[in-house]
């Protein structure tokens, strides 16, 4: 049993896209995208140096698209069924939902330009941020973090948890950390999933109208419990309230544990979300596609574990 899965903001790196660029049909792909986003993907992608792509207004598409010029790469979305899970961390998620099949890929890039402008604006308001914490006694963690008024934004599993607040609230963290744990900044403009996100809110309501959700394909999951969201109407109310309320990557991890998947694959920009699962699904095999000289072993690895049907070389239109 596959589970695919879709990084969030933070993942993305400078240039990181260059190397699909040379793949045919990518650069025509990726432009219809930037249209949709209203960017210019293929600059942000390739040319664009790091602070640029840190803004939340470019990261969170950019991050969608990858995901989708990728999955088109890899998936056949009519063949993925039930017994394959897709999940998505944050902006991740409409990734997912795309690839699930409960979003257009033209609803999904509508999403996450309204989303990333949303919580832009909203991030401006007052200068706050997330930083990572990584070990330490939970209770201790999330008793520092009550205190110091942060929110536990997102729980990661693997003793890792993602406060997220005010800029100053985030230095007296590092200060004076948790017993035992390590406090690491993240590369992102906002305390995203946090009440400092509800203005976005209104703006997402808006859009509802304007978008067409179908039920998932395959078992898509919910950021917020973990648990299958069994219409797309559900999804799009999920995706919605998601923009500030926490993460619990953990439990999403705990439902691909208990249906028993045997393998675990991310989408670019790669590497997060395998690297909790070395550590939250202990034994499950994972690939991180990264570059397109993954794609062949991406291929065989999604053959392996949800049929030779689920692959080919082209897929989401």
């Amino acid at each position: 049993m596959l589970a695919i899965t879709c990084p969030g903001q933070g993942a993305q790196t400078p240039g990181f896209l260059a190397p699909w660029l040379e793949l045919p049909g990518v650069r025509e792909h990726l432009e219809r995208l930037s249209d949709l986003a209203g960017l210019d993907l293929v600059a942000h992608g390739t040319v664009s140096d790091e602070e640029t792509i840190k803004d939340t207004a470019v990261a969170q598409p950019l991050i969608v698209a990858a995901g989708l010029v990728a999955a088109r790469l890899l998936l056949e979305p009519a063949a993925l069924t039930a017994a394959t899970i897709v999940a998505g961390h944050s902006v991740g998620e409409i990734t997912a939902s795309a690839v699930a099949g409960a979003l257009s890929e033209e609803d999904a890039m509508a999403f996450v330009r309204e989303r990333a402008g949303a919580m832009a604006r909203a991030a401006a308001a007052v200068p706050t941020g997330m930083s990572a914490v990584l070990g330490g006694d939970p209770a201790e963690v999330a008793a520092v973090l009550e205190g110091l008024g942060l929110t536990a934004a997102n729980a990661n599993g693997g003793g890792q948890t993602v406060a997220a607040g005010t800029l100053d609230q985030l230095a007296a963290l590092a200060e004076n950390p948790p017993a035992k744990a390590r406090v690491i900044p993240l590369k992102v403009a906002g305390a995203f999933h946090t009440a400092h996100m509800a203005p976005a809110l209104a703006a997402l309501d808006a859009l509802r109208p304007t978008l067409a959700p179908a039920d998932p394909l395959p078992t898509l999951l919910s950021n917020h419990d973990g648990a299958p969201v069994t219409s797309g109407a559900a999804n799009l109310d999920s995706l919605i309230a998601q923009v500030s309320r926490p993460v619990r990557w953990d439990l999403c991890m705990d439902t691909m544990a208990a249906t028993g998947i045997t393998g675990l694959i991310e989408l670019p920009p790669a590497g997060t979300l395998t690297g909790l699962a070395r550590r939250g699904l202990k034994g499950v095999p994972t690939l991180a596609l990264k570059t397109p000289e993954d794609l062949d072993a991406a291929r065989a690895f999604v053959a392996e574990h949800a049929g030779a049907a689920a692959t080919t070389g082209e897929g989401i239109a």
